[in-house]
């Protein structure tokens, strides 16, 4: 049971935007793990309590098959009105109508083919789903890639290359790696259940004992990466779990890394940025709960850890994004609980975008910030062609312009250019959303087609698209 406590509230607030880390506090929160775990039943005991509401359900919530253009502020439906700016509405699926019998969804990641189609792995709590966004923007159900072991709400998907990498929080389910192709030539009306095993490419199952909070993965490299695989006390500490794909049918350890422990979520990139000490080696970058942290992981038998820095307002460190992938100079990094603990930039309870230089690999700095004006809580992002999309739970998909923050890292330069708020449940609540674990998990917008795929807990899947006038 979640039980709030003071210790969950400490702050170390100091003039520095970046500090180091609060070895006290990480004792006695992050590092023994209890943060950790709060989180978790904080998590479960709010959506156990909407399960027994039936929020869940998803077959409730009806097929939207017409475009719907977001008008004066809203895209109007005939059964939700759905609060939103420059994006609009073309399709949406519930989690039934996606092949699920347990619902929730959590994350997921697109592939284009070859020839230019454009395909969603969506995760759920009974396995993934399989759907091809079509030229007109309607999701085509394929079928499913089934739980490798019991269900779990924790799903994660990351591509490499034409393979899809999905992990999940579920003892004993290790690492699917699935091959996209398998798509090209199913019929929609004969959508296929895919065998968890036999149908797979290659099965990682060497994790120590089979679950993995997340999958992190390098198109660049034949290695992907397990961060978050309990427990803390094996050997790798839940650190960055190194698995060499060059046979993806036989995928091996190559070591870990572990100095820094628990490891959230990560990016790894070949780096080519300002600190041209690095060019041409791995850099990973760790979001370690409660510090930024950046490892040199070329050698994988002995990573090498650049830089642990934690910064005002820290709460639980989730995940970020590097702004350029090809300059390497800023990256963008969010909170999950900094909103919900009342902590630092997010105590008003909107969500906070945290801005970093990091063109010293050694001594990165936590440069301005972003805060979202809608209230409620922010989860994933990623950053393409100068735009962050952001999946912020209650407060639906974000879309900021953050082209300004090369010439002004304090973010006062940085816009939302776009949203659409796919929890219309909350937003009768004060300041217009709740501070709670609802709404979207994830999302997708890197088509070449410009079609946008949103993963919701309770509903299912949205495909909307931002108005062209918006990302000039």
């Amino acid at each position: 049971m979640f039980v709030r406590s003071a210790l969950l509230s400490l702050s170390a607030l100091a003039a520095a935007r970046e500090m180091a880390k609060d070895q006290v506090k990480a004792s006695k929160l992050y590092d023994s793990g209890v943060r950790h775990m709060n989180n978790i039943a904080l998590k479960e005991e709010i959506w156990a309590g909407l399960e027994e509401a039936g929020a869940y359900e998803s077959s409730q919530y009806a097929e939207v098959a017409d475009f719907t253009p977001c008008t004066n502020g809203t895209a109007v439906t005939a059964s939700d009105t759905f609060k939103c700016n420059n994006i609009d509405l073309y399709h949406f699926l519930s989690h039934a109508d996606l092949g699920s019998t347990l619902g929730f969804g959590s994350s997921s990641w697109g592939w284009t083919s070859a020839d230019g189609r454009e395909f969603m792995a969506i995760g759920q709590r009974d396995g993934t789903a399989f759907a091809e966004i079509t030229k007109e923007g309607k999701l085509s159900y394929l079928g499913r890639l089934p739980q490798f072991s019991v269900p779990s709400n924790w799903r994660e998907i990351r591509a490499q290359n034409d393979l899809m990498i999905i992990g999940s929080e579920a003892q004993g389910h290790g690492i699917q790696i699935f091959d996209m192709k398998k798509l090209l030539d199913i019929d929609p009306a004969k959508p296929v259940t895919f065998d968890k095993l036999k149908d797979l490419v290659g099965h990682y199952d060497k994790l120590p004992i089979g679950r993995t909070h997340n999958v992190v993965t390098n198109p660049d490299t034949n290695y992907i990466y397990s961060v978050g695989a309990q427990p803390r006390n094996d050997k790798c500490r839940s650190g960055i779990i190194f698995i060499d794909i060059s046979d993806p049918s036989n995928p091996t350890n190559a070591g870990c890394a572990s100095a820094d422990g628990y490891v959230h979520d990560a990016q790894c990139v070949v780096y080519k940025g300002p600190d041209t000490q690095y060019n041409g080696r791995e850099i990973c970058y760790g979001y370690n709960e409660d510090t930024l942290t950046i490892y040199d992981v070329t050698n994988k038998a002995k990573p090498e850890i650049l830089s642990i820095t934690s910064y005002e307002g820290a709460a639980y460190t989730h995940q970020g994004a590097l702004l350029d992938v090809e300059d390497q100079h800023y990256l963008l990094l969010d909170d999950e609980y900094d909103e919900y603990e009342r902590i630092g930039p997010g105590a008003p309870g909107n969500p906070i975008t945290y801005i970093w230089d990091i063109s010293s690999l050694k001594a990165p700095k936590q440069t301005g910030l972003y805060r979202s004006n809608a209230r409620g809580i922010d989860h994933n992002q990623y950053v393409a062609n100068g735009f962050a999309y952001q999946s912020n739970y209650g407060t639906g998909f974000r879309v900021l312009d953050v082209r300004s923050i090369p010439d002004d890292p304090t973010g006062a330069g940085v816009k939302e250019v776009g949203f659409i708020d796919v929890y219309p449940e909350d937003d009768d609540q004060p300041g217009g959303g709740a501070v709670a674990f609802t709404g979207t998990w994830s999302s997708y917008a890197l088509f070449k087609s410009g079609y946008i795929f949103i993963n919701t807990m309770e509903r299912g899947g949205f495909v909307v698209k931002m108005q062209e006038a918006a990302m000039v």
